[in-house]
This record gives C-alpha cells, structure tokens and sequence, in this order.
C-alpha cells in the first residue's frame, strides 16, 4: 500500500497524556473515591456550583454554538480590562498554541523552547513542520537570558514560546527579562496557563481591596499577576490562558488569549468554525459570575502548596523546589523516583514522574485538599520506612 503520511509525522513522537481516572481506577482496583489524583494540575474542588447550575439549565445544546464566541469574549474583556476584540477563545490554551504556529510557521521554520517546560510545544511545533531548537534552563529553572537571544538571532526564528509559571517548577518570568526578549524580532508566545496562582492574597487582603475598587471587581486585579494587557503595548506578543486551573473546567477544554492585531485575522480565517461547545462557554460564563468563589479556592489551593511542600521536606530524600503554580517539583535524592511513583500508585495516590534532560529522578505533585495532602504525607512515611 502507498504510504501518504508525511515522513516528519512517521517519525515524530507521540504526546503522552495522562492516563484517563476511570482506566487507573480500574488498573488499581480502586473507586474512584479512594485515589488521589495529583499528577495532572487540576483544580481539586472542581467547578463553582454557578457552572454546574448554569449547564444543568442550558436549553441550546442542540444548536450549534456561536463561532466568534462573542458573550465569553465580552466577559473575559470585562474580566481582564483587554479589548474583546485583542481575544480569542480556544478548546483549551493547547488549540491557540496550535493555532499560532499554524498562521506563523512554514515548513523549517525555527520555534524555540526552553525546557524543561511543557510537552505541548515541541508536539505542536513538529506537527506544524517548524525546526524545534531548545534552550536549556539552568539549574535553578531560570532562563539563560543570553543564550535565547543568541539563539532566536543565529536560527532568525520566528516564534520563542515562554511559559510562566513554568510547568513542571513553578518558576516566573521577571518583567526586566521578559521586556529584554520582547526586544528581539522575533514572535513571543507566553503561556500563563498557572498565572492566578502568583501572588495571592489572604481573604482579608482580598475583601479590602475589593471594597476600594470599582463594582465590576476581578480576581486578576486581586491576586493574578498576568501580562495579558501587554499585548496592547508590544506587537509580538500573544498571552495565553486557561480556565483548566482556575475554573476547574479541564474537562470541558477551554481557554482564552490576547493577541497582537495583525495575528488575529489569520487565526480567526483558519480557526474550526465552532470550536468552543456550548457547554464550555455557558461553563466559562458562570465562572466568571463568581468570583469571590474562585478567589477563595485559589487561596485554599496555594495555602495547600505550601504546607505539602513544607510537610514533604521533612524527608530528607525529597528536594522542594520553589513554586508559584499549582504544584511543586520534587527531586527526588538517593532512591529511584519512578519507583517512588509506583509505591504511592499501590497506595491510591497519583504524582507525576520525570526522567528527562533538567528532570532527572523528579516528581511533581499537584496541590490538593486537606485530606489529599494528608493521605500524601502519611503514604510517604510507608514508603520512607
């Protein structure tokens, strides 16, 4: 038979997901009720009762969703104080991301990454034909400034995709380092997917500002620390984000960016026609109704990671990395981290493994409920004895 797959596709390596909750229930004989499930970043309390109310009212599920989503764009610019006609909303940050290298790149052109960060971008960069060209990190996950310029300048590459906080450390992005890179001719493509994880405040912090701010109070003007409106500034710069870990809507795949003026005509020509479902945008919509909700999931979600990060330290064989995000990475000294991935497995509790370039015998554990982070520590004094 005639092969008509193109070579570059053949030979590509697949993007490996997280296994589906009810096959590694299944796989561990467990219900569902009894795992705990921190190796994918989701938001543990799930939606905000608004969006389960709002999809059980739904009454057009039958009817093909609006192409230009223009009632979730009106509320994310209300949301973010960016024009509703700089965003776009996608099946999750993952369809922009494609989307932009789609309109961008032609077959060669050169994206640079610097990883270890999120496996998305070198899969979407491969299955858009552009030559991936990576830029390690340091030690420390910040990024080796010097090097990227030299890189973006030797390759005249087209995009440099920069995520922050980065998955899988938590690491940030200084506004000095990011303004340096913006200065490059070259199209930055910054995925804040973990953003309103950075810099929360405590509830009280919260309520004071809320009281001297205007009625339409939002949460990215109380505890989110994006550079979505820098895109009115600079004209090589997309900013992505995501309701996956705010919204606790992974499930329903969708996200949202703001992008440069000239990009968006293109994206808008080759976008699929209804790519946000009903379901997700009246699930987007009734997040952004409450917000005092989603500010104080946020705060318990942060409060959690710090106090797993503190509990985990405790074992001397477990090295924290600092984080802004959702997570922390782990580094795991002296004993084998897929093993450890194992053991926990066996005991009901899910993180994720690295053995890669920069993660090397690493875990990354997702921040839960109280009672998660509990059934986490408890599980790791078994193993550590």
């Amino acid at each position: 038979m005639i092969n008509f797959v193109r070579p570059d596709i053949a030979e590509m390596e697949p993007y490996t997901p997280i296994v589906p909750f009810e096959v590694l229930s299944a796989r561990l004989g467990r219900e569902p009720a009894d795992i705990v499930k921190l190796d994918a970043n989701e938001n543990p309390y799930g939606p905000s009762p608004k969006v389960v109310e709002a999809l059980g009212n739904g009454r057009f599920y039958h009817i093909y969703p609006d192409p230009e989503s223009n009632q979730l764009r009106e509320a994310l610019s209300e949301f973010t104080g960016v024009p509703k006609a700089r965003l776009m909303a996608g099946a999750g940050a993952d369809e922009l991301i494609d989307l932009v290298l789609r309109v961008v790149l032609s077959p060669g052109d050169v994206v640079v990454d610097c990883p270890p960060s999120f496996g998305m971008y070198p899969f979407s960069t491969a299955v858009n034909a552009g030559q991936y060209v990576a830029v390690p990190r340091k030690d420390d996950f910040s990024l080796d400034i010097e090097k990227i310029e030299a890189t973006v300048t030797r390759h005249n590459a087209k995009i440099l995709i920069l995520c922050s906080p980065n998955n899988p450390d938590g690491s940030l992005i200084s506004d000095d380092d990011l303004r340096r890179l913006l200065a490059l001719p070259v199209l930055v493509v910054l995925d804040e997917a973990y953003v309103d994880f950075v810099g929360v405040l405590n509830r009280k912090a919260r309520e004071e500002r809320k009281d001297k701010q205007e009625k339409n109070f939002a949460p990215s003007a109380s505890f989110a620390v994006s550079h979505l409106n820098w895109v009115m500034e600079y004209d090589n710069l997309a900013v992505l984000r995501t309701f996956s870990k705010l919204a606790g809507l992974a499930g329903l795949r969708v996200g949202y960016g703001a992008f440069p003026e000239w990009l968006l005509p293109h994206m808008w020509k080759i976008k699929q026609p209804y790519n946000i479902n009903v379901a997700a945008s009246l699930a987007a919509l009734a997040a952004l109704q409450d917000r005092d909700w989603l500010a104080d999931k946020v705060a318990l979600i942060v409060q959690e990671r710090e106090r797993m990060a503190a509990e985990l330290a405790q074992f001397d064989w477990l090295q924290p990395y600092p984080s802004h995000s959702n997570f922390v990475l782990f580094r795991v000294l002296g004993r084998d981290a897929r093993q450890l991935k194992l053991d926990l497995e066996q005991r009901g509790v899910l993180v994720r493994y690295f053995n890669k370039p920069g993660l090397d015998n690493c875990i990354r554990i997702s921040a839960g409920k109280p009672e998660e982070t509990d059934r986490l520590v408890a599980a790791m004094k078994e193993i550590g004895d």
